[in-house]
């Protein structure tokens, strides 16, 4: 088995919203993912999707994006972004998924080769953007939901199985250590994927990708991998 990772699809198969606004290089981008994906990505594999899955807003508004991710091989496991407004409570969200589609929600997963777990998080104190009023009860929560994710882990990874943890807002920032990063290394976890971050080609900067204090960044954004899943990891 692999694991693959790619994130922020930004699926709109309901809801109409064009991706190339954003520039040429997302024209006609779910194409292309689904090309890209059925080349190298089997049954027997799996495949980390960390949020920003659906424009919808609304869950059954996104049942042809889901539908479009279950008839890709393998299975999927996704996490939340900022954008997933359709994403409900698990139970109502297990109710409508395909099959071979897992949810988690700072929870955790065995999967066989691996034990993955997740949560959303948050932009952080040392972002520009971060302000103490509107954010940090948000921050505060996210970082509890990190400690309940990593705490759902450990019971299932018992120490052997290696722990990969899916975020969608970066959990470093411009290669710094943050409270997110300090959780991710005192729980043991071995890869971090990420997403939220798009630039246009040839404007990325910097430091996405990184090992910090024994755990491995990767920034998995969809447009940042040319939108073709990335390896991992290889049981």
């Amino acid at each position: 088995m692999k694991i693959y990772a790619i994130g922020d699809l930004h699926l709109s198969h309901a809801s109409g919203k064009p991706m190339d606004v954003f520039g040429d290089h997302w024209k006609d981008h779910h194409r292309l993912i689904g090309k890209n994906w059925k080349e190298q990505v089997s049954e027997d594999d799996l495949v980390l999707l960390p949020g920003d899955l659906s424009w919808a807003m609304k869950l059954d508004e996104a049942s042809e994006d889901l539908n479009f991710l279950g008839e890709l091989p393998g299975r999927k496991i996704i996490t939340k972004g900022n954008h997933d407004y359709w994403w409900s409570s698990l139970t109502q969200i297990r109710k409508v998924l395909p099959p071979g589609i897992i949810p988690i929600q700072h929870t955790a997963f065995d999967a066989g080769a691996a034990v993955v777990t997740g949560t959303r998080g948050w932009i952080t104190p040392l972002s520009e953007e971060y302000d103490k009023e509107k954010d940090e009860k948000i921050y505060m929560r996210e970082l509890h939901r990190l400690d309940l994710a990593l705490e759902s882990a450990a019971e299932m990874r018992k120490g052997e199985k290696p722990l990969i943890v899916m975020m969608h807002y970066p959990p470093v920032v411009s290669g710094k250590t943050t409270e997110f990063s300090q959780i991710l290394s005192k729980g043991g976890a071995d890869i971090c994927i990420y997403g939220h971050i798009h630039c246009s080609p040839g404007q990325w900067p910097g430091e996405l990708d990184a090992e910090i204090d024994g755990v491995k960044y990767m920034l998995v954004s969809a447009d940042y991998l040319n939108f073709r899943p990335m390896r991992i990891m290889q049981q």
